[in-house]
């Protein structure tokens, strides 16, 4: 392994499958990305009854941009909760410059917590009180969640507000916030369905896209036959591989032994120590 003999195969997660058309698609990510190309093709998405139609390209930089975000608050959802941080999306518009001011930054926090408490029930109860730094002489909320009677405090501070990932949901908010005006409509084709928010009109759009697809998850290699098994994971010409290095051999072992050893307490230790950290369990 140290030299770079080992080499994984990797086989497709899904297989997509439309009247006689079949396609192996990766993973997660390339079964959205195929998705939405079908998704996007011959689609608008008309802001008023009104409106010239938003599509093309125009709409694919807009479902990006919305998708980048997304991703984003996903990925620091640890540090934010995710609902807080999907509200700013829809909150009220504040910039950066704008947390020097208390009035501002207090109108801001109260319109989230405002949405917070008209969503669906999640069993958690959402306050904010906005606090002020001498250091950095900013304003900024901290938002308290209560669940099942215990509260945690999350602050959005300099930090974050400093933040590249902060700036992408500020720029979602400006594209999107709004945006959909009484009358907004989505179309596909000759189908036409209301809309009253880009979120709603895209996840339209995406229903849309898997009617008549057969969508089907491997769970394993055992669940393909032997001629799928060469065209997807065997074939030399088609197969993709996954170079297996070893940067540091000592924390490898010691890893492996603490998951596979003899020894269960270590193993129960690793997996209590890890366990809310995991973003993605297949079971």
């Amino acid at each position: 392994m140290e030299r770079g003999h080992i080499f994984i195969a990797q086989p497709p997660l899904y297989k997509v499958k439309k009247g006689k058309q079949e396609r192996y698609i990766k993973d997660d990510d390339g079964l959205t990305e195929y998705l939405t190309t079908l998704a996007l093709d011959n689609a608008a998405i008309h802001v008023n009854e009104a409106a010239p139609a938003i599509s093309g390209a125009a709409l694919e930089q807009l479902v990006n941009q919305y998708r980048d975000a997304m991703d984003t608050i996903k990925r620091i959802s640890r540090q934010i909760p995710a609902d807080i941080l999907e509200k700013m999306i829809y909150g009220s518009v504040i910039s950066k410059d704008d947390f020097t001011d208390q009035a501002k930054v207090e109108a801001w926090s109260k319109s989230l917590i405002t949405q917070l408490e008209n969503q669906d029930g999640n069993g958690s109860i959402y306050s904010v009180e906005v606090k002020h730094s001498q250091e950095r002489n900013i304003y900024f909320p901290s938002f308290n969640v209560r669940q099942h009677g215990i509260d945690k405090e999350y602050n959005c501070g300099y930090e974050f507000i400093q933040s590249k990932e902060f700036a992408s949901i500020l720029e979602l908010n400006t594209a999107i916030n709004g945006l959909m005006e009484e009358g907004a409509y989505v179309k596909r084709g000759e189908k036409v369905n209301p809309a009253a928010s880009f979120e709603e009109a895209l996840n339209w759009l995406m229903a849309e896209s898997k009617r008549g697809q057969y969508i089907q998850r491997y769970k394993g290699l055992g669940e393909m036959n032997p001629e799928q098994l060469w065209e997807t994971t065997m074939d030399p010409e088609t197969r993709r591989m996954l170079k297996v290095t070893i940067e540091d051999a000592i924390a490898a072992d010691q890893l492996f032994t603490t998951l596979m050893g003899d020894h269960v307490e270590p193993r129960r230790n690793f997996i209590e120590d890890n366990a809310l950290k995991v973003s993605n369990l297949d079971v």
